[in-house]
């Protein structure tokens, strides 16, 4: 019988790197080479901006980059995961700097990192599957917009002017420019966010914000020297490691914001390891190994001056599209900015703040999916509620409110649904038809066909373990999803089933619908779950209809029983 202290120490080994990762890391070297190399080129300038956004300087955002990236590539949950400074830390970070300056905020990130520690050890990342997707597009969406606008004082070559509110300085940036115009600045950032939004539709594949940021870099310092404010210089190399930023006595004032940065870097870093997952074939993250490697990251990046990380998932995203296959590609790109820190920190000190603003202003433009925000808003009602709460709360609010704002109304309005449905309290899967032994169901067994019935609601709080269930279905070559007794869905539980649908059809299984009711088919429809069955000529009123369309498409691939051909 193991005791306590042997379990404890079983999960914390069940955290740590495997044998297995050396292997992947020996697959394909030289495709994670080139990956590494490309996302490092990609997230410089968005390491720099980043850095400068938080109010601690372009070499804070480069030190995360480095420091964070690779502890988070070695120790995390996912083999395509890169980490580094984030858009969204950014945004929880000014007010703190504000009120608790550098030290507090290498404090706060250190605190953050040992919550997140925490969290691993007690197996709290399986709950991000319980955010609803209505939240995170609501969240992602103010997240764009407060980015954007912490943009517009570098984007018009004046000095951040006072406040904590993003609107209001904003808002004093403009005046000031309108009392003493900087065109060049404007010009700078114009034309590399324009660069990058037009490049990235021509060609996805070439990183135009470094072509773009060099370009301006040159244009500055040809045209305008000395109009337009630059970074400055950067030290050449890391810092050695300090703790002298600890004071004991303000440590009971940072643990609120710490909470804060502890719940973002945990949020954003699971959706982009989600993310990641979505975009491949086989690949699964582990959610508290992620927390455990993020968690490592943030203790360790504020000793050398960085500020607190989370998984990036643009960065994540170009890492996947490259080819990478393992950690070497995320290891890769911390290694190459290393590099740079040594090798070329007088070229990067002469960066104008103006063209960072441009990347910047670009990756929030780019933060948007319009498609998905339409979709989201034309799925339920509910979920257009929660969208725009949550968008309005990150913007007046702050991320952490904003998140809790959207699952309070979420949470709210889907009891209110639920209790409308009171027989029906969970997702339920039942065998085909009645009888849990009955011939017909045999006969199904017999043909790889197997049915499921989905009692009750399909939403956020159930749909992932609709998407568990499935994905654990062996020696089938159909499955048939009877959808009669679904009582209420939302635009989570039409992504699940869209996204159930994808995975069994990538493994060579047919998905066949039964009985989809009217109110059922809004929600399926702005995803495109609808399109996906219909293009398939498998979506059928009744049972027996889906059950006589399985036989006919195994029977027309060859694959039924000779004693059914």
């Amino acid at each position: 019988m193991s005791t306590p202290a042997a379990r404890g120490l079983a999960r914390v080994r069940s955290l740590l790197p495997v044998r297995g990762d050396l292997t992947a890391m020996r697959r394909s070297p030289r495709r994670d080479l080139m990956a590494g190399l490309t996302v490092a080129i990609v997230a410089l300038p968005l390491a720099l901006g980043f850095g400068v956004s938080s109010g601690l300087g372009a070499e804070a955002g480069l030190v995360t980059a480095v420091v964070a990236g690779a502890l988070a590539a070695v120790f995390g949950g996912s083999n395509l995961q890169v980490s580094g400074p984030t858009g969204a830390m950014t945004v929880v970070l000014v007010p703190i700097v504000a009120a608790h300056g550098t030290g507090g905020v290498l404090a706060v990130g250190l605190i953050a990192g040992l919550m997140l520690l925490v969290l691993a050890l007690v197996r709290a990342g399986r709950y991000m599957a319980y955010v609803p997707a209505s939240v995170v597009e609501g969240f992602t969406l103010g997240i764009a917009c407060v980015i954007g606008l912490q943009q517009i004082p570098n984007a018009v070559g004046v000095a951040p002017p006072e406040g904590d509110k993003v609107l209001v300085v904003a808002g004093r940036a403009v005046e000031e420019f309108v009392r003493s115009p900087n065109w060049t600045a404007v010009l700078l950032a114009a034309a590399v966010a324009g660069t990058m939004l037009a490049g990235a539709r021509w060609r996805p594949a070439v990183p135009f914000s470094i072509v773009a940021v060099i370009a301006a870099t040159v244009a500055g310092q040809a045209l305008s020297p000395g109009t337009v404010p630059t970074i400055g210089a950067l030290p050449v190399g890391l810092p050695a490691p300090s703790l002298t930023f600890l004071d004991p006595s303000a440590l009971a004032s940072l643990l609120a914001p710490a909470v804060a940065v502890a719940a973002l870097a945990a949020l954003e870093s699971l959706l982009s390891a989600q993310v990641a997952d979505g975009m491949t074939v086989g690949e699964k993250h582990d959610p508290d190994r992620e927390l455990f490697g993020q968690g490592l990251a943030n203790i360790a990046a504020p000793l050398f001056g960085g500020v607190p990380a989370t998984g990036a998932i643009a960065r994540t995203a170009v890492n996947v599209r490259t080819g990478a296959s393992s950690r070497l590609a995320a290891l890769t790109h911390a290694v190459v900015l290393a590099v740079i820190v040594f090798a070329a920190a007088p070229l990067v000190s002469r960066i104008p703040l103006a063209a960072l603003a441009g990347v910047l202003i670009a990756t929030a433009v780019r933060m948007v999916e319009v498609g998905s925000l339409r979709a989201m808003a034309r799925a339920t009602r509910s979920d257009a509620v929660v969208l725009v709460l949550t968008a309005v709360a990150t913007l007046a609010l702050d991320l952490v409110y904003a998140v809790i704002t959207g699952l309070a109304v979420a949470g709210a309005l889907a009891l209110r649904a639920v209790a409308k449905h009171a027989r029906m309290d969970q997702v339920d899967f039942r065998s085909d038809l009645p009888g849990e032994h009955s011939d017909e169901e045999h006969a199904l067994l017999a043909e790889h066909i197997v049915a499921y019935r989905i009692d009750g609601p399909l939403f956020f709080a159930g749909a992932h373990r609709f998407l568990l269930e499935l994905s654990e279905v062996a020696d089938v070559r159909v499955v048939i999803l009877r959808m009669s007794r679904v009582t209420t869905m939302d635009a989570t539980g039409a992504l699940v089933l869209k996204d159930a649908v994808h995975k069994l059809n990538r493994r060579g299984i047919a998905v066949m619908t039964s009985g989809i009711r009217p109110g059922q088919r809004q929600a399926l429809e702005s995803v495109g779950a609808l399109d996906l069955l219909r293009r398939e000529g498998r979506e059928y009123a009744t049972t027996p209809e889906a059950i006589a369309g399985a036989r006919s498409h195994l029977r027309d691939a060859g694959l039924l029983p000779s004693y059914n051909t």
